[in-house]
């Protein structure tokens, strides 16, 4: 197997960090663009979600299944296959007619997703442990990265050019990120030569893809409407039938033994409610930001990207550091400072957002906080399993986060809704009641709503304390 330099250590990792900020930049860039879809397709905003949903839960299974091929198969090849996937997706976004074709194209695009844990078990085969830390940090940092650059490279593109050359202009930088992994990527462990698990593979696809499809689309259907509660009993269902053919199957597509491990269930349980915390807070500022007030700022979208820039500029900030007491002091110390960061903000959001200024500051910490937490995780997650198994390990990992994105606008527009005040937006000029104008009113989040948010994010981090006393830090070796 080839044996890698320093030169070649250094690509992987700008390669890696890369991949992850492309895929969330993209992910991100059409977040500004769903009310223009509404009005470009001719449709509702409940059809329009499923823009978001349809990459969701492509993503997550995308995220189980090839992270665990890529330990099979070899992680070179798994990675080209799905970069060529995701840019030929990108390429047609912006040429979409109609809504289902841009869905279609969202699903396939999805897939990409499964760069990720790829990414992460590449690095855990070729970084030495003195600078593994550090280079998780770096992609785990990309998360907000592509986040900001998103948001507000994606607002001024659609209010400038139009939405489709959001996705125009992606389009070489998705086949640039092909064309230097086929260069430069190189494969740095033997993969495990084994029979692939096709029935394991079903099962677990059945069960994520009817899980978050009721998380993703519970608020708009309904949560207690028989379609969501079907799918939540079939996810269980599935899920349950997964566990027990994988306990007895000799080529089982997940090891039931990794999950049996301390550090790797619980670091995946911490993964989830970082990852709902960090949704949190992209879930409700932006929307604060953008509604007119009294529920809101009255913002354009593209200024609120730009107030939020500075939490993702934190994130990026602090990734170093959290690398640095990860390495010296150990993984559990930095998600406890992530935590303990995450706690403060989050009360500040509760108790202090009275201005722009304020909501800056509160978002801020969130950013920093989160950093400490996804170095950390990740960092004793792959300390706790064999290197063999790294793409397995992050693909499971990567679900647990998808959840966790899936649980935030869950929570959030459930409040949302139940907590709303009216603004007049317009009037009308005819006699109203004896008056010479008819206002036009719409219901808005009320502060309540944000209240009760981030109250639901403080229990979350509460539990996070709670469950990271479980973790032990991996020794060296």
């Amino acid at each position: 197997m080839y044996q890698p330099t320093k030169r070649d250590i250094n690509i992987t990792i700008a390669l890696m960090a890369f991949t992850g900020t492309l895929i969330v930049y993209v992910e991100t860039m059409i977040v500004p663009a769903l009310p223009v879809f509404v009005k470009f397709f001719d449709t509702k905003y409940n059809d329009v979600s499923w823009i978001l949903t349809a990459y969701i839960i492509s993503g997550t299974v995308s995220a189980a299944i090839f992270g665990r091929l890529a330990d099979i198969i070899g992680k070179r090849k798994v990675f080209l296959i799905l970069s060529l996937i995701y840019a030929m997706a990108v390429s047609a976004g912006g040429f979409a007619q109609t809504l289902g074709e841009l869905i279609a194209i969202r699903a396939i695009q999805g897939l990409g997703f499964g760069l990720f844990p790829i990414a992460f078990a590449i690095i855990n085969d070729i970084v030495p442990k003195e600078r593994l830390a550090l280079a998780q940090g770096i992609l785990s940092a990309t998360f907000a990265i592509g986040s900001g650059i998103g948001l507000v490279l994606g607002a001024w593109i659609t209010e400038d050019l139009g939405w489709q050359y959001s996705y125009h202009t992606a389009i070489p930088v998705a086949f640039a990120l092909f064309i230097l992994a086929f260069i430069y990527l190189k494969d740095f462990a033997e993969p495990r030569r084994e029979k692939i698990d096709f029935v394991g593979v079903a099962l677990l696809g059945i069960g994520l893809i009817s899980l978050i499809y009721a998380l993703s689309e519970g608020q708009t259907i309904g949560w207690t409407s028989f379609e969501i509660i079907f799918m939540f009993v079939m996810s269980l269902v599935f899920f349950a039938a997964f566990v027990l053919f994988e306990r007895s199957y000799k080529y089982a597509f997940i090891d039931m033994g990794l999950l049996k491990r301390r550090n790797v269930i619980t670091s995946n349980f911490v993964g989830l409610f970082a990852m709902a915390a960090m949704y949190f807070l992209f879930f409700t500022v932006p929307t604060m930001l953008q509604d007119p007030s009294p529920s809101g700022f009255g913002k354009t979208i593209l200024e609120s990207g730009i107030i939020m820039l500075p939490a993702t500029i934190m994130n990026m900030v602090f990734a170093p550091v959290a690398a640095r007491v990860t390495t010296v002091r150990g993984p559990r110390l930095s998600i406890y400072i992530g935590l303990a960061i995450n706690f403060f903000g989050f009360l500040l959001l509760l108790m202090a957002r009275s201005s722009v200024i304020d909501i800056l500051f509160d978002s801020m910490f969130v950013g920093a906080g989160i950093s400490f937490m996804l170095v950390g995780i990740i960092n004793v997650l792959l300390r706790s399993v064999p290197k063999e198994r790294s793409g397995e390990a992050t693909g499971m990992n990567t679900v647990f986060r998808d959840i966790g994105m899936s649980i935030a606008p869950a929570v959030g527009g459930a409040f949302e809704t139940m907590y709303s005040i009216p603004v007049m937006l317009s009037a009308i000029p005819v006699n109203y009641a004896g008056l010479p104008l008819m206002p036009i009113y719409k219901s808005f989040p009320a502060p309540t709503a944000y209240n009760f948010i981030y109250l639901i994010g403080i229990l979350f981090v509460v539990i996070g304390f709670l469950l990271t006393g479980f973790i032990k830090n991996p020794v060296n070796k």
